[in-house]
């Protein structure tokens, strides 16, 4: 009999059509570092006073799952669990097209300005990163990942991603502005309420362990200093069934996408570039079972509670711009974007947060070493944004390059 080898071990997700309806078909192989998924039960040891003085024994309890699978962090791989755990289906923003663009400098930054119409009513957003992909524009400016910093109606404040200078020119007639791959933010309304099936395969047993009506409860995205960008995603379920064969037929094979690395990563602080040392952020879905009832070892439903988003990020003492901004505990935006490559075009990842607040400054020391600072936040719903207006109303949203 041979012995289980995790080279050999395939974790599938595949989304549920309901509560209590296990996925048979369809899902995909998740790339990861790690993933352990195990049934708990909860144990009642007896407290009985008796003459032998020897425990009488315990009982089993209630059932959990407990799920986390930890990742590196790629373009579209984990698109569809981003879209669980902010409750909402990725969407396209529509390309804008038949623009006549003004490109100028704006050190350190530089402006777009359309000659009419509205980039606000467009669906454009406070820290989306565009493209302008037709028009017959200087090769410098063109497909090229710029990240808009701020915006008007007629005027885009961007930075290109690539650090490589736009080329100053216009107006140009018949240019087309897209925003690649899709974006996924908390909704104030319609939020979708998504349960997962979790195979654990093991064909060299062969044995399969299928978690069911599972969620994404949390995402922890670290980026080091130097190294891969990591996800690391917290699935709690509901159940487990065994088998001698796969349960979910036909997964499809795993993303083939480029790893996001750190040297890559980049942090907007209000608009400027922090020159940070590491980040950390974690979107909490505050997932919990729901009550136990009399008569079952079974928990009916898993019960969610508000998202909350938080992290910290290590910075380079240059200035007191984030010491004043932690004391005065005034309100920031935070970009975080992570790109596969020095390219114009390179896939990306992105965390925008328009409505922050720091909670700290604690800075390091030592003798032959530069000072950092450490700046732990909070993100809150940003009150102040919604449709044709310059941020989403929300707490966070993701943009992917690749996601579909």
């Amino acid at each position: 009999m041979p012995n289980a080898q995790g080279l050999l071990k395939q974790t599938v997700l595949a989304k549920q059509s309901a509560l209590g309806t296990p996925a048979t078909t369809g899902g995909k192989i998740k790339r990861r570092t790690n993933a352990i998924f195990t049934r708990n039960v909860d144990t009642y040891e007896s407290n009985e006073i008796v003459s032998h003085q020897q425990s009488t024994g315990a009982n089993a309890g209630i059932v959990k799952v407990g799920g986390k699978l930890d990742a590196l962090l790629s373009p579209t791989t984990f698109s569809e669990q981003f879209e669980s755990l902010l409750r909402k289906q990725a969407a396209a923003t529509t390309a804008l097209a038949t623009l006549s663009l003004t490109i100028a400098a704006s050190a350190p930054n530089w402006t777009i300005t359309r000659a009419a119409g509205d980039f606000l009513t467009g669906g454009l957003k406070a820290g989306d990163v565009i493209r302008i992909t037709a028009g017959a524009v200087n090769a410098a400016n063109l497909n090229k990942n710029l990240l808009v910093i701020s915006l008007t109606a007629t005027v885009l404040t961007v930075r290109p991603l690539n650090g490589v200078a736009l080329v100053a020119e216009g107006p140009i007639a018949s240019c087309t502005i897209s925003v690649p791959g899709k974006k996924i933010w908390v909704p104030t309304t319609g939020h979708t309420n998504d349960f997962w099936s979790v195979e654990e395969w093991y064909p060299d047993v062969p044995a399969s362990d299928l978690f069911t009506d599972c969620k994404i409860g949390k995402a922890d995205i670290t980026i080091p200093a130097t190294g891969n960008a990591t996800v690391s995603f917290d699935i709690p379920g509901l159940g487990r069934t065994r088998s001698a064969s796969q349960q979910i037929a036909s997964p499809a094979v795993e993303t083939t996408t480029n790893i996001l690395t750190a040297v890559n990563g980049v942090i907007f602080v209000n608009g400027l570039i922090t020159p940070i040392t590491g980040a950390q952020l974690t979107i909490d879905g505050n997932i919990a079972p729901g009550e136990a009832e009399v008569g079952t070892n079974n928990i009916s439903d898993l019960i969610r509670g508000e998202i909350m988003v938080s992290g910290s990020f290590t910075a380079k003492f240059s200035a007191t711009t984030l010491q004043a901004a932690f004391d005065a505990q005034t309100v920031i935006k935070i970009f975080l974007v992570i790109t596969d490559g020095s390219g114009g075009a390179a896939d990306f990842v992105t965390f925008v947060m328009s409505a922050v607040k720091l909670f700290g400054d604690a800075p390091d020391d030592g003798e032959s070493k530069e000072v950092i600072r450490t700046y732990p936040f909070t993100a809150q719903i940003n009150g102040s944004g919604g449709a044709s207006l310059a941020d989403h109303q929300t707490i966070i949203s993701i943009q992917d390059s690749q996601a579909v």
